[in-house]
């Protein structure tokens, strides 16, 4: 009943609200983008196949119910692995929440400091979970952004929908026997699905619970219950949510903000080599070798030594590193299908070798390591090693670094014109009395 009592009652600080602020409108940004995907694609087809209803599916003309805007949205969010990460959590936070929040916003009517809260307390539940479950939970092979996400999910809705403490148990309960998501998954269009199923899956918690479905109040802490059937690090959550309200995971932790839109585990290699080559000046055919040292978790999620799609190559390794050599960069076209095959990249691949690196900080959180070593055919030898990347919560993305990644995803399916408003509108969220305002202009419904 804490975490129930915490998601109803709890009062976000202005600084959690901020940075749930940021995230947000950098979400929202990657959704835009995404939703012209495959993956989102697909889910958008089923979802209007179902009926129309008052909630936006963002960058198209569809309106769905409330569960599916959250499961189209979501998908889209996460379709591009371009969207925020959490290293306690071992999540993308963002992608659930904010799909699941501006699903049951609209449906509710809520002002956007609400959906602010909601997000600040999901998040919150989900840093905890994180700190107790992780990294067992995760490298057994559960995807947290879809395990854990379902849980936060399921608090953001229940805040917005206004359910009182003893639903708001329920609904939570009713989110443990829901959530699911499976790394092996990774590299395909499941992966991004799971962060809609987990939108999806929160806000149909709520409305259940809502509508009087109960469920066991140890369905989360209990014998057989979520942390046990999904193999947790530790046993209760006693230690964790001990200053729930008073420490406040969002601010301590952090978002990170991606400026790369691939896996969070290549983001710290991407940063390090790049620096390297503009002080260097090196270019792929003066190079001989390419050595990565990274920690245990990253060789369970970069699953493609050599990729055959965009979304493989998001997991690969060789593949970013090779790209960040060969074009000097990496963003969205770094992913399409012309470049998974390109011939100098592809030579470039097999030129780099990742390697578990004992000497790295293994205090240190999960994917935020990696030591660089580049051979030159003229006997240099170059290394460096990263300790997190732009975008972390420690370097985080500038304000300007945010709006220009907001516009370049937005104008994917936004006029440049829309995609300017849109960001106004997001930057202005707090101060709006009906999110229903800011979604008219994330659509292309009349």
């Amino acid at each position: 009943m804490k975490l129930a009592d915490f998601v109803v009652t709890a009062t976000p600080p202005p600084e959690a609200r901020a940075t749930a602020a940021r995230a947000l409108v950098d979400t929202v940004g990657v959704t835009l983008a995404g939703a012209i995907q495959p993956a989102a694609r697909i889910v958008q087809r089923v979802v209007e196949q179902e009926g129309s209803g008052p909630c936006a599916v963002l960058g198209t003309a569809l309106g769905a119910s409330p569960a599916n805007a959250a499961l189209a949205n979501g998908t889209a969010a996460h379709a591009l692995d371009y969207d925020d990460m959490c290293f306690v959590s071992l999540a993308h936070p963002s992608a659930p929440l904010v799909s699941a929040g501006l699903a049951a916003a609209e449906q509710a009517g809520q002002s956007g400091a609400a959906l602010l809260d909601a997000y600040v307390v999901g998040f919150e539940l989900e840093g905890r979970l994180g700190r107790v479950m992780n990294p067992r939970h995760y490298q057994r092979g559960w995807h947290c952004t879809a395990t854990l996400g379902t849980i936060g999910a399921a608090a953001a809705a229940s805040r917005l929908f206004a359910l009182n403490t003893l639903q708001t148990g329920h609904a939570l309960a009713i989110a443990a026997s829901e959530a699911s998501g499976l790394k092996e998954n990774f590299g395909t269009m499941v992966k991004p699905l799971h962060a809609g199923l987990a939108a999806r899956n929160g806000v149909l918690a709520a409305l259940l619970a809502k509508a009087g479905m109960v469920a066991s109040a140890a369905a989360i802490e209990g014998p057989q219950g979520f942390l046990v059937a999904m193999d947790s690090e530790l046993p209760t959550l006693e230690h964790a949510t001990a200053d729930l309200g008073e420490r406040w995971e969002i601010l301590d932790t952090g978002i990170t903000i991606k400026l790369y839109p691939s896996c969070a585990g290549t983001h710290p290699t991407l940063d390090a080599l790049l620096d390297l080559k503009r002080r260097a000046g090196f270019s792929s055919e003066d190079v001989e070798a390419i050595e990565v040292g990274v920690d245990p978790i990253v060789p369970t999620i970069l699953l493609y030594d050599r990729p055959s799609s965009g979304l493989e190559g998001k997991f690969s390794m060789p593949f970013c590193t090779a790209a960040a050599v060969v074009r000097g960069s990496v963003g969205l076209e770094t992913f399409e299908a012309a470049l998974i095959g390109d011939p100098a990249i592809l030579a470039m691949q097999e030129r780099v070798t990742m390697r578990v690196d004992p000497s790295l900080d293994a205090s240190a959180p999960a994917l935020t390591q990696a030591r660089v070593t580049v051979r030159l055919r003229d006997g240099r030898v170059l290394t460096a090693c990263a300790n997190g990347a732009r975008g972390y919560h420690e370097r985080p993305a500038s304000e300007a670094e945010l709006a220009t990644k907001f516009l370049s995803c937005a104008r994917e399916t936004l006029s440049e014109s829309a995609a300017g408003e849109a960001l106004a509108a997001l930057r202005g969220i707090e101060s709006i009395a009906d999110v229903r305002i800011v979604t008219a202009r994330l659509s292309s419904r009349p």
